[in-house]
């Protein structure tokens, strides 16, 4: 089967308008059915217990304090710390339990018979799973009154007096008041999820957490479409072997052509300012491994680092909290990716196309500088904005947003953005000589919608503040981060990819152009209705189950074709002695092989609904994370600065031996973090969240046991190859500095190895 371009092109345009339509259906359905806040809340007397703004107040103090990345909120965030609704539920029913045990016997509920405690937790359960739309007024009984000042005692002891035993520093929150809207926040996220919506036999996160004491238990949806899901892997990867060796799509090779060889291909301005934002990303990358570090042995110390707070009396906790450590780690993630990537969106189109814009390397810097300004505006702000030192709404326009991925205030958001499209507008003057020549659909295109779409994407980050129901904020939140991730990421791999092996002469640029047309097919096709298994416990109605199970389960498609295409090229690689760029190619095919194991294999497992049901914020999607952000991204941008570094330097002073080192110390490094404590950790808490419940699953006791202690200790030597990985790194690009090749002064056509063909393949 033989599928051109343009029909390729036509087809991703009707996928492209399908996955419009959906979400912004979905967008809109997100407002009409969110989990209403009530107008307040009332007891038996008819006193106020807590109003609606109240619990606004409570979403707010949440977010500038950071505490999404300490615990979670509707089973999103970290994982440290307990989550806030499933906690509460589980504190709500164990004090009504005590409220009517000494009602009824005047005794402690751990004093009753097994027959007096059943018949209270009937009384209990019934009591809470009952429906109300929430509007106007929510009536308590005085079990319920009691329970809501019980969990506000609390959460006032823990977040604003500080706990060291849970690693939470005092002041965390800054008042007691705050504290007391926190847990007013967190209850009415507990109290959505134990009541049923109107007209509906489930509560309005689909029974989740999974709390029998409370009523919610897995729904029949939830079982029957993990069934159909698992058939539909099935037929999904046969279809996706059988696409795949239908479509007759030229695999890269090395045989029998002429691959540039890198002292044949000139170096312009524009490509040594753009080398410039490898080392600003390595930096980056070495303070994220090391503050992950950190952040794993917070969970066997709690309040310490090996000891040292015994030598200088002050608790690391206290300076640097789990939940500002882990805001960094996330964030230096995304933006030393993100600058690597963009780095190599610059270095590329003169080596494709022999064309030097005037002043482009000038304006290259001056994108540099503004990323600098805003990682550190953005880092700054968040420490500030979590620490109480920005008044009024400041602590969310420069500070602190709170939302897990989407951390750093709006400003710096805003600055991303703006980068963005700087980027693309660079982009498009390298790349004019390609653009001007190629049709909609070629290449040069390719890599500009990616750009694009990773763009527009990110606008959906602006369209809550921290006064919009949490359920819709989750909502657009997810937009960002999971299409990012599933969506235009994926896209903007395959076409970096296919970039690269044209600049290689491994692929012409139509083989490339169909290649990565297709496979941007799939992605678009899966991938952005793929996020919808993000929406199933978060408040959002249940036909989002039968959506996010499908197309969460289609989403193994692209990936199938990516290892198949990381085969592909490692063959190329192999298959003859004389070929210049292995180190680049050992980067690319480990990306391919990790982001089908993380993003494939264990997103596929934990996306199962049944499983998802009890999984939901555990560490085993700590694993899936880190393989596919890490495995997938990192060492695709990490293969792009291998690739750009050896076209830079003359091949007589080139050494890759560093490089080499640093790749499997990361490789092996990753797959014993993974393997050997991250996915152990997660079946155990899988095993507890069945037979306890969720709560019990992320618990203090549960972390603090001694084989998941032991599994923690048994990460220090993965995590210790990553950081010893990362500073090989970064210690072999400053000295890599020092041998880079000088750049034409005036650049031309004649002077790129393989501008002239690209330009002129029609």
């Amino acid at each position: 089967m033989r599928l051109t371009r343009k029909t390729i092109g036509k087809v991703i345009v009707a996928a492209f308008l399908l996955n419009l339509v959906v979400m912004g259906a979905g967008a809109w359905f997100a407002y009409q059915e969110a989990p209403p806040i009530p107008d307040e809340v009332v007891g038996p007397d008819g006193e106020t217990i807590v109003t609606g703004a109240d619990v606004q107040d409570g979403k707010e103090a949440f977010q500038q304090y950071g505490l999404m990345n300490h615990g979670s909120i509707l089973g999103n965030g970290a994982y440290y710390g307990e989550d806030y609704t499933a906690e509460t539920l589980e504190l709500k029913t164990q004090h009504m339990r005590e409220y009517y045990a000494d009602a009824e016997y005047g005794a402690a509920y751990d004093a009753l018979d097994s027959g007096e405690q059943s018949r209270i937790d009937a009384l209990v359960r019934d009591e809470l799973d009952t429906a109300h739309d929430g509007s106007g007024v929510v009536e308590y009984s005085a079990a319920e009154a009691y329970a809501h000042e019980q969990v506000r005692e609390t959460y006032v002891e823990r977040y604003h007096e500080g706990d060291h035993d849970r690693g939470v520093p005092v002041g965390m929150i800054d008042s007691t008041e705050e504290a007391e809207s926190f847990a007013d926040f967190a209850l009415w996220t507990a109290w959505f999820s134990h009541t049923d919506r109107p007209n509906a036999d489930h509560s309005y996160t689909n029974e989740w957490p999974y709390q029998p004491g409370a009523g919610n238990d897995a729904t029949g949806s939830a079982m029957i479409w993990s069934v159909i899901a698992m058939v539909l892997l099935v037929g999904a990867a046969g279809a996706a072997i059988l696409l795949y060796k239908s479509v007759k799509l030229p695999e890269p090779s090395a045989e029998g052509i002429s691959v540039p060889k890198p002292g044949d291909v000139s170096v312009f301005p524009s490509q040594r300012a753009a080398l410039r934002f490898v080392p600003i990303a390595a930096g980056l990358f070495l303070a994220q491994v090391l503050l992950g570090g950190l952040l794993a042995h917070f969970y066997i110390e709690r309040a310490g680092f090996f000891g040292i707070e015994q030598i200088f009396g002050v608790h690391i906790l206290q300076l640097l909290p789990f939940s500002i450590a882990k805001t960094w780690h996330i964030d230096l993630g995304i933006l030393w990716i993100a600058s690597t990537w963009l780095g190599a969106g610059l270095f590329l189109p003169p080596l494709l196309t022999g064309h030097e814009p005037k002043r482009q390397g000038t304006y290259v810097n001056v994108l540099l500088g503004a990323l600098v300004t805003v990682v550190v505006g953005g880092m700054a702000g968040i420490w500030l904005g979590a620490n109480g030192y920005l008044p009024g709404e400041l602590w969310w326009l420069l500070g602190n947003e709170g939302l897990e991925y989407l951390e750093v205030g709006k400003v710096w958001q805003f600055g991303l953005l703006a980068g963005f499209v700087l980027w693309a507008v660079l982009a498009i003057r390298g790349l004019k000589p390609l653009l001007d020549r190629e049709p909609a659909y070629g290449l040069a295109h390719m890599i500009l919608y990616a750009g694009g779409s990773i763009t527009l994407l990110f606008v959906a980050g602006f369209m809550f503040t921290p006064s919009t129901n949490i359920a819709v904020t989750e909502f657009w939140r997810w937009w960002v981060v999971h299409m990012w991730v599933e969506g235009a990421f994926e896209f903007f791999i395959v076409a970096i990819i296919g970039l690269t092996l044209v600049s290689m002469n491994l692929l012409s640029r139509r083989s490339a152009e169909k290649a990565v047309m297709l496979q941007a097919l799939l992605v678009m096709g899966t991938g952005v209705i793929g996020v919808s298994h993000h929406y199933w416990w978060i408040g959002m109605p249940d036909y989002w189950v039968p959506i996010g199970s499908v197309f969460s389960t289609l989403e193994l498609l692209p990936l199938i074709f990516i290892l198949y295409e990381a085969i592909g090229q490692y063959r190329a690689m192999t298959e003859t002695s004389g070929f210049p760029y292995k180190l680049p190619f050992m980067f690319i095919v480990a990306s391919g092989i990790w982001n089908f194991v993380g993003a494939g294999v264990l997103g596929f497992f934990i996306n199962l609904p049944l499983i998802n049901y009890y999984e939901h914020g555990t560490y085993l999607t700590v694993g899936h994370a880190h393989a596919a952000m890490f495995g997938a991204f990192g060492f695709l941008a990490l293969g792009m600065v291998a690739y750009m570094l050896q076209l830079s330097i003359d091949p007589d002073r080139w050494d890759g031996s560093w490089l080499r080192a640093s790749f499997w110390c990361w490789n092996v490094g990753l797959a014993l973090m993974v393997g050997v404590s991250l996915l152990p950790v997660g079946f155990l808490q899988l095993d507890v969240a069945f037979t306890e419940g969720y709560a019990a699953a992320r618990s203090l006791e549960f972390y603090n046991g001694g084989l998941v202690q032991t599994l923690f200790w048994a990460r220090l030597p993965g995590d210790t190859l990553i950081i010893i990985g990362t500073a090989i790194y970064t210690a072999d690009l400053i000295r890599k500095r020092f041998v880079l090749r000088q750049s034409e002064d005036d650049p031309s056509v004649d002077d790129m190895a393989v501008a002239e063909g690209i330009v002129g393949d029609d």
